[in-house]
């Protein structure tokens, strides 16, 4: 994300850390593990609108090999038990946003640094059909 930022001209690591201090919820947090070693987390938490995705953080080696869809995968599998829908906002430019639109969601919103994107239910639902055709 550090990279995405500083392209942004918008890195500020005192800026950075209050943002997760001040958004950090550990009963919603989950630990990424990949071969029992630290791999990165994730942020799942319930909002009035339905579910928000924060915080998704992968080690940089381990990027691009099926881990981040993996993990995403499971977080919208319980998403769908729940019936809800999930929200989350990505910067303009991260190489997240291919991830997240291969997972259906799309864009609700974008400014000159944030894109707000959703996935509802049946967006899901709709992609996984169309994958096994």
């Amino acid at each position: 994300m550090r990279p995405d930022l500083e392209r942004l001209g918008r890195f500020d690591k005192h800026r950075v850390r209050q943002r997760l201090r001040d958004s950090f919820s550990a009963q919603h947090t989950s630990i990424i593990l990949a071969d029992d070693a630290f791999a990165g987390c994730v942020t799942l938490r319930p909002v009035e609108s339905g579910l928000l995705l924060e915080h998704f953080y992968l080690e940089p080696g381990l990027q691009g090999r099926g881990l981040g869809s993996a993990v995403l995968r499971t977080l919208l599998e319980r998403a769908d038990a729940d019936g809800a829908p999930v929200r989350l906002n990505v910067l303009q430019g991260s190489a997240a946003r291919r991830l997240y639109d291969r997972h259906g969601f799309t864009v609700e919103e974008q400014n000159p640094i944030d894109i707000y994107m959703a996935c509802g239910c049946r967006n899901r639902r709709e992609l996984a059909g169309a994958r096994r055709r």
